[in-house]
């Protein structure tokens, strides 16, 4: 009998020797000279054997069995997170394993801010090497995506304005143009619920003249307690035929940061012009943040039909019913930054 247990141990001792031994040569590094980045990506819910056919495939790993293990032995089976990542055959399986575990995703990010037009959206991307200018319109214009709203926007180069959710956003290294846009229409489409879609409908109108409506309060007020009464003008003017007359729109139109337009500024053929077309631009002007979409859902009960920069000089906004008030109010506007500029000259040129 005890030659039998000695037999029966000297077998496992063996057995485990050639088995720790396997694991040993077979999670060592493809290729320790070669460090070279593959990118690779984990689909959310990827357990060990389809990470390991993956990295199999790529000819990251030397053996999928010893990924499959080393991965339960290590606890971490259940552990691996979705995402991009760098690899390259001078990783061992053990460190692959540990890198995807932990969720160290090769990525890059960027942030878009409330009231960025396409065009500074695209700069921004390009000045980050996330893509070309000439690639972000290519996709704004012909890309495949598939939201809700998507159905009410226009065709044509500035089809998405408006719809690129201001936020920071994280995408792969090998991520460019489609990847960023995709990041933040699917953004918009989670900030944005079925719930805006049923009350815009109440309003009689859609999510795409909401969100029009949205990136001019966005532009014109800088204050949140500002924006719903932006918007109550908006529809105040409408409601009485006039001209929206808000230079965001001909700062839109001419591509520039400035918002008190000129007599030749306001003279330029647009359909955009909102001093010779009456009602809303044909489409957004920026990315509104959720504060002005839900200002346009949600206006002030207001009788105002005008506004204009405080007389406080702290970016906030003085609310009129009539032109008296309108004029009263810009007077003290015009006189309190003459004062202001008195007292710092250097500002004069800003």
């Amino acid at each position: 009998m005890k030659k039998v247990i000695g037999l029966i141990l000297a077998a496992i001792v063996i057995f485990a020797g050639t088995f720790f031994a396997f694991l040993t040569v077979e999670s060592r590094p493809v290729d320790a000279s070669d460090d070279q980045k593959v990118f690779v990506t984990v689909e959310e819910g990827s357990g060990a054997s389809q990470i390991a056919q993956m990295l199999g495939e790529r000819g990251l790993i030397r053996n999928e069995l010893a990924f499959k293990l080393k991965s339960k032995f290590s606890g971490k089976a259940g552990s691996f997170q979705a995402g991009a990542y760098a690899v390259s055959k001078s990783m061992s399986t053990a460190s692959i394993i540990d890198m995807i575990a932990d969720g160290r995703t090769a990525a890059k990010s960027f942030r878009i801010i409330e009231g960025q037009s396409l065009d500074k959206v695209a700069s921004q991307l390009a000045a980050q090497d996330i893509c070309t200018e000439e690639e972000f319109f290519k996709e704004v214009e012909n890309g495949k995506f598939d939201h809700p709203f998507m159905k009410y926007l226009p065709k044509g180069p500035t089809r998405l304005e408006g719809f690129l959710f201001p936020d920071t956003y994280t995408i792969s290294l090998e991520g460019g143009a489609h990847e960023a846009i995709e990041a933040m229409l699917s953004n918009f489409d989670s900030k944005v619920t079925e719930e805006y879609y049923e009350k815009a409908k109440k309003r009689g109108t859609d999510i795409y003249k909401i969100v029009t409506t949205a990136s001019i309060v966005e532009r014109e007020a800088s204050f949140s307690e500002d924006k719903p009464k932006v918007a109550s003008v908006i529809y105040n003017r409408i409601d009485k035929d006039m001209f929206l007359q808000m230079d965001s729109i001909i700062a839109y139109i001419h591509k520039e940061d400035k918002v008190i337009a000129s007599y030749s500024d306001i003279a330029v053929e647009s359909d955009y012009n909102p001093y010779k077309n009456k009602g809303l631009p044909p489409g957004p002007i920026c990315s509104p943040g959720l504060e002005a979409i839900d200002a346009a859902l949600s206006p002030a009960d207001t009788k105002y039909l005008f506004f204009v920069n405080s007389a406080k000089l702290d970016g906030s906004l003085t609310f009129c019913e009539n032109e008296t008030q309108f004029s009263k109010a810009k007077s003290d506007f015009e006189k309190a930054y003459a004062d202001y500029l008195k007292e710092h000259p250097e500002k004069s040129d800003d």
